[in-house]
């Protein structure tokens, strides 16, 4: 296996681009617009593009039965839908029946951009900013290979390496922490190629992205909180083999634009029925029991961005351990982490306890996207083992995504893109065991708390 990746990552890293270190304009110097973020991003190519629209129209012709025969059957504007649910894309506001919202466009030609991961919808409304839980990117990546095969099309080298490295084992979470591990292992400190280092080890763990609109509240990112906060973290996903160190450089300008229009994104409000008599009585318990870790709301709230070692927190810890300390600390002394200026945890202990406004919005809940509703996430014995997601379903009386639940992957469920459509909590790192504090709380307990969280 070690040969395989290997090979992977010096077939994919071909190219030595070296140059100088950046020269960047100060904060200050850049008139920062959330507007021109958003623009930025649905409209350049940080990324090599990998997508247009003769190949985005063609991907139903290599779906298995029935769904093929059933694509071919009907009318473009249903197999529109049929292939954005397919592969968890979304319409982009504004720009509904062209590109969708994960893809920023220039020339014809579409590339991934950010709301690939943080563009999704609740409840069958569109919301960038919220984590896409209905991204299939193995799947679309597969699809998109056997496509541009069928057309006479060319892979990238990007494209070239996810045919070895896993993106995701289930729909609604992606191996991204790993890529950031591969892609870095062969940039020097300046971002320059660098090919004679060996392949790192990898621990394949599957993430759920967190909300935009908790980029405001923090200091440090990610579920362990390893890494100062700045535009420049922004930009790991750029780390493609077709980007030069001085294209980092040259586009360091947009991204202060485009984390200007991270931090303007607010949680959207709860759009069913609040018991408010109820939801005040939890906002009590929650004081009492929740906020030491989670911090408080309203106008005085505040966050303690408190780290729960993982002996207590006892969730998934294959998160945890896929960093090594070498790993984040090239984090912080490389142009990233502006060479040594952001401050970084090189061995954190565990995760973070997260704000919870918004928190409505973002089921599936734990850093792994292991639980569906925040009903499981206080009953710890009733999660279930394996469980689907509907399309634009919304669980009203459970709080989070509307699942089916089950103790098997179904036989009939062949492929492997079939079986990405559950979430086993059996397989590593979706284990959806841990944080078991509300089971102190009696049932009218626990259902009052769950009210007041639908306030924040």
């Amino acid at each position: 296996m070690q040969t395989v990746f290997r090979f992977a990552g010096v077939a994919i890293l071909l190219c030595l681009n070296p140059c100088l270190r950046g020269a960047t304009p100060a904060d200050d110097d850049v008139a920062r617009s959330p507007e021109k973020g958003y623009e930025l991003l649905m409209s350049r190519h940080y990324t090599t593009p990998t997508m247009d629209q003769e190949i985005f129209d063609n991907l139903w012709r290599v779906w298995e039965e029935p769904d093929r025969t059933t694509a071919e059957k009907a009318d473009a504007s249903t197999r529109r839908v049929m292939t954005l649910s397919r592969y968890g894309l979304q319409e982009a506001p504004g720009r509904e029946g062209g590109p969708p919202l994960q893809f920023g466009v220039k020339d014809g030609q579409w590339s991934d951009n950010c709301f690939l991961c943080h563009g999704g919808k609740v409840a069958g409304n569109v919301i960038p900013g919220l984590p896409n839980t209905h991204i299939a990117l193995m799947t679309m990546a597969h699809d998109t290979h056997r496509t541009k095969q069928l057309l006479g099309r060319s892979m990238s080298r990007t494209e070239a390496g996810t045919v070895v490295v896993p993106l995701g084992g289930s729909r609604g979470t992606t191996n991204a922490i790993i890529f950031g591990v591969l892609l870095a292992a062969f940039r020097d400190l300046d971002l320059n190629y660098v090919t004679n280092k060996p392949v790192p080890k990898m621990v394949h763990n599957d993430h759920d992205a967190p909300p935009w609109w908790h980029y405001k509240r923090k200091n440090f990112l990610y579920a362990d909180g390893f890494a100062g906060k700045g535009h420049r973290a922004l930009m790991q996903f750029m780390m493609t083999p077709e980007n030069s160190a001085q294209f980092f450089y040259d586009t360091e300008k947009d991204f202060r634009q485009v984390e200007a229009f991270i931090e303007s994104v607010e949680p959207p409000k709860y759009p069913f029925p609040i018991d408010h008599s109820l939801a005040a009585r939890g906002e009590t318990l929650f004081r009492q029991n929740c906020s030491e870790c989670h911090g408080t709301y309203g106008k005085e709230g505040t966050w303690p961005a408190k780290v729960i070692p993982i002996d207590d927190i006892a969730t998934d810890r294959a998160r945890l351990d896929s960093l090594t300390p070498p790993m984040r600390t090239w984090h912080q002394q490389s142009w990233f982490g502006e060479y040594g200026k952001k401050p970084v945890v090189a061995d954190p202990v565990g995760y973070v306890a997260q704000p919870l406004d918004g928190i409505w919005a973002t089921a599936p809940y734990l850093h792994n996207g292991s639980v569906p509703t925040l009903w499981h996430l206080f009953h710890s014995d009733k999660r279930p083992i394996v469980w689907k997601r509907t399309e634009d379903g919304y669980d009203q009386k459970r709080v989070g995504i509307e699942v089916e639940e089950l103790t098997e992957v179904p036989s009939s469920a062949k492929r492997a893109s079939q079986r990405r459509e559950y979430f086993d909590t059996r397989l590593f790192g979706k284990t959806s065991g841990g944080h078991t504090f509300p089971d102190a709380l009696s049932e009218e307990e626990k259902a009052a708390v769950i009210e007041y969280l639908k306030t924040l």
